[in-house]
């Protein structure tokens, strides 16, 4: 013989009473859910939704730039060793101290000028590199294009040029 199946009329019953907002034993707990509304009014909240925009390709661009700034200037590093700003030595001829920008013979430490001017070189690099890109843009006049060529090559040699003088002063017998 075939199992009985329950009738539609009380799955439906058993399924809305489960459902239903208001289904616990509790009488406490529905004392508690309905008595607070009967003399309080809740508020009529006309509250607006917070509408986001994107921000604009060039505010990302300078947040972008800001981010590579800091993590090539050796940010983290500064952070958490605290290196003094600029370092001293003294002149053995005359005895007077001199400022160091440079913490000679150490490739794994940094003063924070050091870092700083390290990091600035490379964004100047990129920079070049991105005004190289726009003196390809077809829609600009010649004179502008050219422009652009030129300060984007010249930033980039500056920055190699400066950049490898900061490595030969850290490490001097570097590529000799």
């Amino acid at each position: 013989m075939p199992p009985k199946s329950e009738s539609s009329a009380q799955i439906s019953s058993s399924a809305a009473s489960a459902d239903s907002p208001i289904s616990s034993v509790d009488p406490i707990f529905h004392i508690l859910r309905i008595l607070p509304f009967s003399f309080l009014r809740p508020p009529r909240l006309r509250l607006k939704l917070p509408t986001f925009t994107l921000p604009s390709p060039m505010t990302v661009y300078a947040l972008v730039l800001l981010t590579y700034f800091m993590v090539v200037s050796g940010f983290v590093y500064d952070v958490i060793v605290e290196p003094p700003g600029i370092g001293s030595t003294q002149d053995p001829a005359t005895g007077s101290v001199r400022p160091v920008v440079f913490l000679p013979g150490r490739v794994n430490g940094q003063y924070i000028i050091e870092g700083l001017s390290s990091g600035f070189m490379f964004v100047l690099g990129g920079i070049g590199i991105v005004m190289m890109d726009l003196a390809l843009d077809r829609n600009r006049a010649k004179s502008v294009k050219v422009s652009y060529a030129f300060a984007g090559i010249s930033s980039v040699v500056l920055a190699y040029v400066m950049s490898m003088l900061f490595i030969r002063i850290k490490i001097p017998a570097y590529l000799r």
